[in-house]
């Protein structure tokens, strides 16, 4: 398993946001949160700003919508530049025309779901998706504590992929103090805002939680 390392820039400085980017070029992506004020209670940035900072960033962008109607939107944001586009199982109207959508602009197509909302339904579709992404926060800000009763959710979520590649992201709360036990849980991309931004040497930080990562998965691999 590859542990993948995605800050998000909510928690970032908007007004130097390519500042910030080259910040934690270390990483492997750039967690870009998209929110409309509609499906989530707060608005953030739109598509000028994504087809700006895919111009300038040295690190892939990965998208994460967090708006109404992604069948419309998602495509544009493929078209922008990202690499890898995020919607909401629960927004979408039709996740898997969506997915392949997505898929034929040449981007990694991946599903979001809340964290009351189960990954069963999913569970014959998943070769759809190259990712799936499950939030351990409620939506919306940055900040929050992670749920813990998400654990068991990642695990089944990584029992259901059985092997295939098909990475699984945890998005909400994650830190030095947790990031080992959601990656003995099945995950493997994982994004850090406040954890990341809110230091004073984020690209340190960015390794360290990688380092945490990997060496978790390594001890639980080898037996000890």
């Amino acid at each position: 398993m590859v542990i993948r390392i995605s800050p998000s820039i909510l928690s970032a400085d908007f007004v130097n946001l390519e500042h910030e980017l080259h910040r934690i070029e270390n990483a492997d992506w750039a967690h870009i949160d998209i929110m409309d004020n509609h499906f989530v209670p707060n608005l953030t940035i739109g598509l000028p700003v994504v087809k700006r900072l895919a111009e300038v960033s040295p690190l892939p962008l990965d998208v994460h919508l967090m708006i109404d109607n992604p069948d419309h939107w998602a495509p544009e944001y493929a078209k922008a530049g990202a690499k890898s586009v995020t919607f909401h199982y629960e927004a979408a109207s039709a996740p898997i025309r969506l997915a392949r959508e997505l898929r034929s602009l040449d981007v990694r197509a991946a599903i979001a779901l809340k964290p009351a909302t189960p990954i069963e339904p999913l569970a014959d579709l998943l070769d759809e998706f190259d990712m799936v992404l499950l939030m351990t926060v409620e939506p919306g800000f940055g900040g929050q504590s992670f749920i813990t009763g998400c654990l068991p959710k990642i695990t089944k979520t990584r029992n259901l992929i059985d092997g295939r590649d098909i990475w699984v992201q945890v998005d909400g709360g994650i830190g030095a103090d947790n990031i080992a036990e959601v990656a003995l849980a099945g995950a493997d991309m994982f994004v850090a805002g406040s954890a990341v931004f809110g230091t004073g040497n984020p690209a340190a930080e960015v390794d360290y939680l990688r380092k945490l990562a990997n060496d978790a998965v390594a001890t639980s691999n080898s037996g000890e």
